[in-house]
């Protein structure tokens, strides 16, 4: 349930060798054999198991991995169907182990830059509860009060943020999100990313544009998006260009727009994909960092009102008694 480096340091490991071995000439079923014998973790074995078995039924890839269920997500399993049908299995799979290298890196960062301010918060507790104890006043109410709303908020947060639950919720998820600063525009961009990545992908191995936008906007991991270009067929079909659609389509940024423009009326639109890639992908991480570098400096103020006020509250407390005592 907790966001940590090791899932994603897995995965882009699991989509490394088997782009080595793909690209060595290993027949495919023959590359998932060596990796179901010697998996990057050993929940890996067992959807391996199932995925081989299908492809053995007939199945390809991409329906062997669908059938796996929630194993993989629909942004991995759209780069490898548009690998399958360009013949470009390899570096779909390369591109795959560089995003969740890239993720693992950003994941570890962030957790990095949270731990010292982590500790700073519960040192603050500890030192309220002390000084309770101190004053032989219920330590363990203030303890715990200072902890458990934190932690459920916390793991609400997590909760909510994970990518399992249904459109529904996750429309809601990023209605609540898109308009923070810095943390909306990260997570905007690099949807905007993972909708390149795919599109290249699929227009490369020949999918109809109309299908290529569709697979991709689902594979962006962003509903907004989604259903934006699910209203889109009616205009293509009245002879409107997609260039032209995504210049008065709100959640595309201008850039995007002017970008994908340029790059269908020069037919040039697999090299600008990549370029646009490249660019959200690198922006919105650098966004994503600097969130990660601005929580602990909120929680390093915040901690320092919260022990400042102990303190005051504290030596108060204890002017306050001895005022009593030199009255009496």
């Amino acid at each position: 349930m907790i966001l940590t480096p090791g899932p994603f340091v897995q995965r882009a490991d699991f989509y490394h060798q088997l782009s080595q071995l793909t690209a060595a000439g290993l027949g495919l079923v023959s590359a998932l054999q060596q990796m179901e014998r010697n998996p990057p973790a050993s929940s890996y074995r067992a959807p391996l198991r199932r995925v081989l078995a299908s492809i053995g039924e007939g199945a390809t890839l991409s329906e062997a991995l669908k059938s796996a269920g929630r194993w993989l997500p629909e942004f991995d399993i759209t780069i490898i169907e548009a690998g399958e049908k360009s013949g470009r299995l390899d570096a779909s799979f390369r591109l795959l182990a560089d995003y969740y290298t890239d993720r693992a890196r950003l994941v570890r960062q962030m957790i990095n830059d949270l731990l010292y301010p982590v500790f700073l918060f519960h040192f603050a507790v500890l030192v309220s509860a002390f000084l309770q104890f101190i004053r032989s006043a219920n330590w363990l109410v203030v303890l715990l009060g200072g902890l458990l709303p934190v932690y459920a908020l916390v793991f609400a947060g997590i909760y909510a943020a994970q990518s399992s639950h249904g459109e529904s919720w996750r429309s809601w998820v990023e209605r609540l999100l898109d308009p923070i600063p810095v943390l909306g525009t990260a997570r905007r961009y690099l949807a905007i990313a993972r909708l390149s990545a795919a599109l290249e992908a699929l227009l490369s191995a020949g999918v109809s544009i109309v299908e290529a936008w569709e697979l991709a906007a689902a594979a962006s991991g962003s509903p907004v998006i989604r259903r934006t270009v699910e209203n889109w067929r009616p205009m293509i079909n009245a002879g409107q260009t997609p260039a032209e659609i995504v210049m008065a389509s709100p959640p595309f940024p201008q850039m995007f727009a002017h970008q994908y423009h340029s790059g269908e009326v020069s037919g040039k639109l697999d090299e600008t994909l990549r370029r646009l890639h490249g660019y959200y992908s690198d922006e919105g991480s650098r966004k994503m960092h600097l969130v990660s570098q601005w929580i602990p400096r909120f929680i390093y103020l915040g901690v320092a009102l919260v022990v400042a006020y102990i303190v005051v509250r504290f030596y108060v407390g204890r002017f306050q008694e001895l005022q009593n005592v030199i009255n009496f």
